[in-house]
């Protein structure tokens, strides 16, 4: 029945929001749907839920462990912090705003976690808004146009885990549909500067300034410890990028052959598709850390943080991993209901020409419930994946498309109100939902939507990929 589904779907967002853990609620409100089903509820669980989350985490686990410790590794080095500093400090007080979008792009296209890039660009947004009395509030907005957006999602060749679940779905790599990605990028990033600075320009007229100030030392505090010169700390970002470009395109890509080899598949646990485009990532990622350690060993000797940052990032990657693989599993149950046919031929039907749009309304909606990008648009590939994947196939229409419009479509609905990054951001500048939500909501909600939208219309008459 659908109303079991959309039952057991209003209290997972409900849960979500109210801040309890998903990897423990997750499988109960996924069963709650099976039961108004009649499905038998052991089976159901160990068979559908714990069989799909174990494949995610098989697949995904050396991404969000090797990314989380990098991010760790750059934050607590103080590198993160160095190309943060030189770049606000480059671009001067009346540049503020690009700046701080520069500084958060920067860092989340090389990898580092938008987690960190938040506590790692603050302090250094905090000073130079307040050297410009700019407004104080509209700092949040500027990093989440520079974290949450198109470096995470729409920008060719991230590494971010939103840009890499797709490969497994529709056997893409990191650049696909480059043109389409690009030109949707310079749209958001264009609307997002002229919205973030006419809003500055509204609150200082109505003769608003920096604010109140922020007394907290939690973000600001310094250390006797000279941080790595900006130029050397760029060099492990710029490592994962060309690695992982080389890796994945100037070499010509991965056999897949080779693990179809009995030595690898007797032991392996079946999966339908094997994601081999992470493993040019995964390898980018383990000599991005490797230089980051050698090119401030000083630092973590003197600070003895090496440790701190190893661990706290592993143990960072087993939360994100095991909330997002209990998504997949809920999403696996949900899709097996007979109810959710009807709802799989509506979506499917929304568009009969093209599953562009049906696909992202489906991940938009999704990530939104969820309050995941990474979830939604897990919980959405792996009921609708292959149906997409052949509906494109029939349509003519490049499965790279699909790739991007579903790495866009999670950058969208998943920033609202009760996302985690959302909070935690507002947490790290010292704001409220009410003061700055507004400006995150438009340029990293409502441009990203209506970028990909316009995107899918204008790429489906020009053929952009």
């Amino acid at each position: 029945m659908v109303i079991g589904i959309l039952i057991s779907l209003a209290l997972l967002t409900w849960i979500a929001y109210r801040g309890f853990s998903v990897i423990l609620f997750a499988p109960i409100c996924a069963l709650l749907a099976a039961l108004t089903a009649g499905m038998s509820l052991m089976p159901t669980y160990s068979e559908l839920f714990m069989n799909s989350a174990g494949t995610y985490v098989k697949n995904f686990f050396p991404i969000f462990l090797l990314g989380a410790v990098f991010g760790k590794v750059m934050e607590e080095s103080g590198m993160a912090r160095s190309i943060a500093r030189w770049i606000v400090q480059r671009l001067g007080p009346a540049r503020a705003i690009i700046s701080i979008v520069l500084a958060a792009s920067i860092l989340t296209y090389g990898g580092v976690s938008l987690f960190v890039v938040g506590f790692a660009v603050y302090p250094f947004a905090a000073s130079i808004f307040l050297e410009a009395n700019f407004p104080r509030r509209l700092i949040p907005g500027a990093i989440a146009l520079g974290a949450f957006g198109c470096t995470m999602t729409a920008i060719p060749g991230t590494p971010q885990i939103q840009n890499m679940i797709p490969t497994k779905y529709f056997n893409t790599d990191a650049f696909a549909a480059p043109v389409f990605g690009l030109i949707g990028s310079v749209i958001i990033y264009t609307l997002g500067l002229l919205w973030l600075e006419y809003r500055k320009h509204k609150m200082i007229a109505a003769g608003e300034g920096y604010g109140r100030l922020d007394t907290r030392t939690d973000h600001s505090k310094k250390d006797d410890v000279e941080d790595v010169p900006p130029l050397v700390a760029f060099i492990p970002l710029l490592a994962v990028l060309v690695l992982n470009f080389i890796l994945t395109k100037v070499i010509g890509g991965w056999d897949q052959s080779i693990i179809q080899d009995p030595t690898f598949t007797k032991l392996a646990l079946a999966s339908k598709v094997i994601p081999v485009a992470t493993w040019a990532l995964i390898i980018a990622l383990v000599c991005g850390i490797l230089l980051a350690i050698i090119l401030s060993a000083k630092q973590f000797k003197l600070r003895g943080n090496l440790m701190l940052a190893l661990n706290a990032g592993t143990i960072g990657s087993l939360l994100a991993i095991m909330n997002t693989a209990s998504e997949v599993g809920y999403g696996n149950i949900i899709s097996s209901l007979p109810g959710f046919r009807s709802v799989r031929d509506f979506l499917m039907s929304v568009d009969p020409g093209t599953p562009l749009i049906s696909e992202a309304i489906m991940v938009n909606l999704l990530a939104g419930i969820t309050g995941s990008a990474s979830g939604g648009m897990s919980i959405a590939l792996e009921t609708m994946g292959q149906r997409y994947l052949e509906w494109a196939l029939q349509a003519g229409i490049n499965p790279e498309l699909l790739h991007r419009v579903a790495a866009m479509s999670s950058g969208g609905f998943d920033t609202m109100p009760h996302n985690g990054a959302v909070i935690t951001l507002l947490a790290i500048c010292g704001m409220t939902h009410k003061e700055s939500y507004p400006d995150i909501g438009m340029v990293s909600l409502v441009i990203p939507v209506g970028t990909t939208f316009a995107m899918i219309i204008v790429g489906s008459i020009f053929g952009l990929v």
